[in-house]
């Protein structure tokens, strides 16, 4: 039978203990997937998982028992960030307009792909090996872009008729330019010229025809 991590042989899985053990287990897993990104992000895949470890304030076998493998790890981060960078959106707009909701995204989504490209050796095993995530990925990413244009268009900040896929490939070849962490001055620039193409202009005053 599998060893439940932290929770003592015999304790009832609904007593207030194993309800704050399993919670710790889940922070011990949130710690180890941001750390994994943050190493992944700097190293790329040939990132230490001994040191992933060491930053997440866990030993080396809770690691192990959460991810058994390279693969299994760099996975669940790369899950964990896109639907954290997915989520993000709705809380962009709280209180900002959306061009400035959709600017700050937009960075973020840099950062999310230099990450992604980082760890492209492993990834690209992972993707081959479940067909559906590279497809359930840009779903959600498209859904976020969906959900910030059309609150400029509400809000008269963006253009009605930018379209979510095309959006999403524009920044998709950002990071393919300047993705790396040499290039963000470059893709910052980038990314005002695309918003700036996006944003609501009213239309130019003609002369009158004499």
């Amino acid at each position: 039978m599998e060893r439940t991590e932290g929770v003592r042989p015999g304790a009832e899985g609904g007593s207030a203990g194993g309800r704050r053990l399993r919670a710790d287990a889940r922070l011990n897993e949130d710690r180890l997937l941001e750390a994994a990104a943050r190493a992944f992000a700097r190293d790329g895949a040939g990132a230490q998982l001994k040191a992933i470890a060491q930053d997440a304030g866990v030993g080396i076998g809770t690691l192990y028992r959460r991810f058994p493998s390279r693969e299994r790890l760099v996975e669940a981060a790369y899950r964990n960030e896109t639907a954290k960078l997915c989520a993000a959106a709705p809380g962009l707009l709280d209180g900002t307009p959306a061009d400035l909701a959709l600017r700050a995204w937009a960075g973020d989504f840099v950062g999310f792909m230099a990450a992604k490209h980082a760890m492209a050796d492993v990834l690209q095993s992972v993707l081959a090996a479940d067909g559906d995530l590279r497809t359930r990925t840009r779903d959600l990413l498209t859904e976020a872009v969906a959900a910030l244009l059309a609150a400029g268009a509400r809000d008269g900040t963006l253009r009605a008729d930018a379209d979510p896929d095309d959006v999403l490939m524009a920044l998709g070849g950002v990071t393919l330019i300047a993705g790396d962490a040499a290039g963000r001055p470059l893709a910052d620039r980038l990314l005002d010229l695309l918003l700036d193409g996006l944003r609501h202009h009213a239309p130019a005053k003609r002369p009158p025809v004499v």
